[in-house]
C-alpha cells in the first residue's frame, strides 16, 4: 500500500497527518457533546407526551405531541449549522478551523465579540495530543483507527457525563460490539478474554450498585457505568479490570474529596463516575505494562 510505505518511510508525516486528523474529529466531538444530550432529551420527552396520552390524547396526532414536546425534528448532528448561541451568528469553515481560529479571533465571536468557551479548543488539543500518542504507539493499522475510535468515543462520554450524568447507549454499545469485534482477531486480548470482560465489567459494577442500593436506600451509579466498565472489560480482557477499577476509584476519591475541601462542594450533590472510568482505561490500554510493573513494585 503506497500510504503506509509513505508514512513508514516518513514517521514525522504520519503523526503530523494524526495531529490534523484528531484536531478536526475533536471540532466534530464539540458538536456531538453539545447535541447528543439535547436529541436524546426531546426523544424522551416526545415519547413521554406519546405514552401518557396528554391533553386527553388518544386523538392527538404524533405531529401534535412533537408540538407538545419542542419539535427538535431538524435538529441533530448536521443541522442545524454551526452559530454563535448568543447572536446567531452562523459560523464560516474559515471561522471554523479547529484551535488556530479560537486564537486568531482572540476567544470571541466575530461578530458580537462574545466570550466563546475556552473549553471548545480545549477538547480539540486532547483529542490532537491523544490522536498522535495512539498514532506514534500502534503505528499505521486497522488496529490504531479501532483504538481511535475507542478514544474519541471515551472524550465524548467523558465530556457528556460531565454536563448531563449521562453515558448514552448510542455509544457506550457500539464500543462494547467493536472490542469484541476486534477481539475477535485477537488483536489486543484473546476472544475469551474479551467476552469474559464485557460480562464481568457488567456484573461487577451491578453488583456495586445493588449493594449499594440496599445499604443506604440511594443510586450510587447509573446503569451507563457498566455498560462503560462492560466495554472497556470488552477491549482489554477481564484481566485489566482490576487495573482500571482500582485507578478510576482512586482518582474519582482524590478529586471528590479536594472538591469539598478545597472548593467546599456538597458531598451530597454527586459526582459522575463515567469519565474516571473512561480516563483509567485509556490510560490502561497505552500503559498497561507500566502500570503493571508499578502495581507489582508496590503491591508485591
Amino acid at each position: 500500500m503506497a500510504i503506509a510505505t509513505f508514512f513508514a518511510t516518513f514517521p514525522i508525516a504520519f503523526l503530523c497527518f494524526a495531529l490534523l486528523l484528531g484536531l478536526i474529529i475533536g471540532s466534530f466531538l464539540n458538536v456531538v457533546i453539545y447535541r447528543l444530550p439535547v436529541m436524546m432529551q426531546h426523544e424522551w420527552a416526545e415519547q413521554c407526551y406519546e405514552f401518557l396520552e396528554l391533553e386527553n390524547s388518544k386523538k392527538d396526532s404524533k405531529e401534535d405531541n412533537k408540538k407538545q414536546a419542542g419539535d427538535f425534528s431538524g435538529f441533530n448532528l448536521s443541522s442545524p449549522g454551526s452559530h454563535c448561541p448568543n447572536c446567531k451568528h452562523e459560523i464560516s469553515a474559515l471561522e471554523n478551523i479547529p484551535v488556530l481560529s479560537y486564537l486568531l479571533q482572540g476567544g470571541k465571536c466575530k461578530n458580537c465579540k462574545n466570550s466563546i468557551s475556552l473549553r471548545y479548543p480545549i477538547i480539540e488539543s486532547a483529542c490532537g495530543i491523544f490522536t498522535v500518542l495512539i498514532a506514534s504507539q500502534y503505528g499505521f493499522s486497522w488496529l490504531t483507527l479501532a483504538i481511535l475510535i475507542l478514544t474519541w468515543s471515551l472524550i465524548v462520554l467523558t465530556m457528556i457525563d460531565y454536563d448531563h450524568q449521562l453515558l448514552p447507549d448510542d455509544i457506550t454499545m457500539p464500543i462494547l460490539w467493536l472490542g469484541l469485534l476486534i477481539n475477535y482477531f485477537e488483536l489486543i486480548t484473546t476472544l475469551e478474554a474479551a467476552v469474559l470482560g464485557a460480562i464481568a465489567g457488567y456484573l461487577i459494577l451491578w453488583t456495586v450498585y445493588w449493594l449499594f442500593k440496599l445499604l443506604t436506600g440511594k443510586e450510587g451509579m447509573g446503569h451507563g457505568d457498566f455498560k462503560l466498565l462492560a466495554a472497556l472489560g470488552a477491549w482489554m480482557g477481564w484481566q485489566a479490570l482490576p487495573q482500571i477499577i482500582l485507578l478510576s476509584s482512586l482518582i474519582g476519591a482524590l478529586l471528590g474529596i479536594g472538591l469539598i475541601i478545597i472548593k467546599g462542594r456538597d458531598k451530597n450533590i454527586p459526582i459522575p463516575f463515567g469519565p474516571y472510568l473512561a480516563g483509567a482505561g485509556f490510560v490502561s490500554l497505552l500503559w498497561n505494562d507500566e502500570l503493571s510493573q508499578l502495581y507489582t513494585a508496590i503491591f508485591m
